[in-house]
């Protein structure tokens, strides 16, 4: 980041998205949380495996952060057990854990990254703007596109419309529709 302004259009975007932070450290946890509410528009905490998992349907977020080393369920198999219920969620794990068998499993898993404790300001950085980026990217390729079809004497008067107006047909058929579902 170099500039505030990067840091403004940062926190413009994410602060569309929400976060859960599954941290079994307290201390840790309420520092995740609360640099995270910063940037994010909801932040939920989970401080264990099993917690996590039980809120993880209710809050649906955008992003889940998850320490590797927790009791009852550790990280490594919270992340394997949320791909099954959403393949597509963006899993962060963040852990101070340097088992190199631990990392391994979690990109076996899919998380989409891989932060090592102590965090510092750059990373976290850093890890938003990929999230922001990816969010983009997935917001492309779900973009959907539709085709109407309309009776004859319909389209001809969507077509004068549009000639009149020197406008597409599509931004005469967009009005109508806001106009209709407007009222």
């Amino acid at each position: 980041m170099s500039s505030n302004v990067d840091l403004i259009q940062l926190t413009e975007q994410t602060k569309k998205l929400t976060a859960m932070v599954v941290e079994d450290e307290v201390v840790a946890n309420d520092l995740l949380s609360s640099t995270f509410k910063n940037f994010f528009a909801d932040v939920t905490s989970a401080y264990n495996g099993a917690e996590a998992l039980r809120m993880y349907e209710k809050v649906n977020p955008d992003i889940i952060f998850i320490d590797i080393i927790m009791p009852e369920i550790d990280g490594i198999e919270l992340a394997r057990r949320i791909r099954a219920i959403n393949p597509s969620q963006i899993i962060i794990v963040i852990s101070a854990s340097n088992d190199i068998q631990k990392i391994s499993e979690s990109i076996e898993v899919g998380v989409n990254s891989f932060i090592q404790k102590p965090i510092d300001t750059k990373k976290i950085l850093e890890m938003l703007q990929n999230i922001t980026s990816l969010v983009a990217k997935r917001k492309k390729i779900e973009t959907k596109t539709f085709s109407i079809s309309l009776p004859l004497d319909v389209y001809e008067l969507v077509d004068e419309n549009a000639k009149a107006e020197s406008i597409s047909k599509n931004a005469v058929i967009i009005r109508a529709l806001r106009s209709f579902y407007n009222e």
